[in-house]
């Protein structure tokens, strides 16, 4: 075995026995299920986010946390965004679900940083005076998202910054060399069951 993957072993095996441990110390569990609201602002990036502007972003999410630093998210996004130039006077209406797998750090009672990732799916809509050949389209999605939840009681808070990779063909024919996707930052509030 290398140095390198007993650095590794070891670090996986301090992180689940610090994990068990908080789990051990702290009262029986309540909370599991999280149910929020988000919003907040967001753009397209890279040559996606050309002439884009700034708009609101929004969502509803639905989470479970079986274990203390483990959770899974079911989620639906919505954002819109204008463009505006001599060319074309547009504007983008994303409306999509992702699912994301969420690593909790379990140092903190109340304060819990995360770090997550998964898939997703939506649709972007195009309006306006489109002077162009840019059509709607549905994007698949590669959701990576770090944040915190502050707990309290029933009430849950906090805020996250989301980056999406838009993977798609069609946008491949309609922006040269398409590269980026979907950068928002919201923040949250909701009820624990």
């Amino acid at each position: 075995m290398s140095r390198q993957s007993i650095a590794v072993l070891g670090f996986v095996l301090a992180l689940a026995s610090a994990g068990t441990a908080a789990a051990e110390e702290e009262e029986p569990r309540r909370g599991s299920v999280n149910v929020f609201l988000r919003g907040g602002a967001g753009n397209y990036t890279g040559d996606l986010g050309d002439n884009v502007n700034v708009g609101p972003s929004w969502g509803l999410t639905l989470d479970l946390q079986p274990l203390r630093f483990v959770g899974f998210e079911l989620g639906y996004e919505g954002a819109r965004n204008t463009a505006r130039t001599e060319l074309l006077d547009i504007s983008l209406t994303r409306h999509g679900g992702s699912g994301l797998v969420k690593l909790l750090l379990p140092l903190f009672k109340s304060i819990k940083p995360f770090v997550g990732a998964g898939l997703g799916i939506s649709n972007i809509s195009i309006g306006g005076d489109l002077r162009g050949a840019f059509e709607s389209d549905v994007v698949a999605e590669l959701p990576v998202a770090v944040g915190f939840e502050v707990n309290s009681g029933a009430l849950t808070a906090g805020a996250r910054a989301t980056y999406r990779l838009l993977l798609d063909e069609n946008l491949g024919e309609q922006v040269d060399d398409p590269q980026g996707g979907f950068f928002d930052v919201v923040l949250t509030l909701g009820a624990r069951f």
